[in-house]
């Protein structure tokens, strides 16, 4: 699997292979030209959401972004100490996200521990196709789901359109964990 520093430069080699511009990849993306161009450059992971964007325009998945590629397998274990850590509060947001099945090939969902830090004063909504679930397993978040809001405690789990706009904030001193899993139909 790559290191977060080199994702970048995969997502480049994945674009030119395809003889994609970084024009015709931000009219597939939505995305500007720079933000891309800044994405391709960075020694940094972009979100989530923007992987899932990326990976669905480049027609691969963000697994094969990180160049997983494992033999075929009915089943996939993850010890604890095995987590890759995707983005270590490395994304402009200041989230972290730990892989929990990046041994599965060809998956449908992407689930990840993600750890919103307390104090975050960075709000961006995030959007992208499909569907999201999050179990608080610490901390209590605030989260805005298009122009609902909701107090997410921890033990509650909350599962929405991913299509619509939406983010979490950490609420208070504590840094917010979630078992988080996306899916991208």
């Amino acid at each position: 699997m790559l290191s977060e520093d080199k994702l970048g430069q995969r997502i480049r080699e994945m674009r030119q292979a395809q003889g994609l511009s970084l024009d015709k990849l931000a009219q597939k993306t939505g995305f500007t030209k720079g933000y891309l161009s800044k994405v391709e450059n960075s020694d940094k992971a972009p979100p989530v959401s923007t992987l899932v964007v990326l990976a669905e325009a480049l027609g691969t998945t963000i697994s094969e972004l990180f160049g997983e590629q494992q033999p075929h397998s009915a089943c996939s274990l993850v010890k604890k100490n095995q987590r890759l850590l995707m983005a270590r509060g490395g994304t402009a947001f200041g989230y972290s996200y730990e892989t929990l099945a990046h041994a599965y090939p060809n998956k449908r969902m992407e689930p990840y521990l993600l750890t919103i830090p307390a104090n975050n004063t960075k709000k961006a909504m995030f959007q992208h196709r499909g569907e999201e679930m999050m179990l608080v397993i610490q901390g209590t978040m605030h989260f805005t789901h298009g122009d609902q809001e909701y107090l997410v405690e921890e033990g509650d789990c909350i599962y929405f359109d991913s299509g619509i706009p939406h983010l979490g904030l950490a609420v208070g001193d504590q840094d917010v964990k979630c078992v988080m899993v996306i899916f991208v139909p």
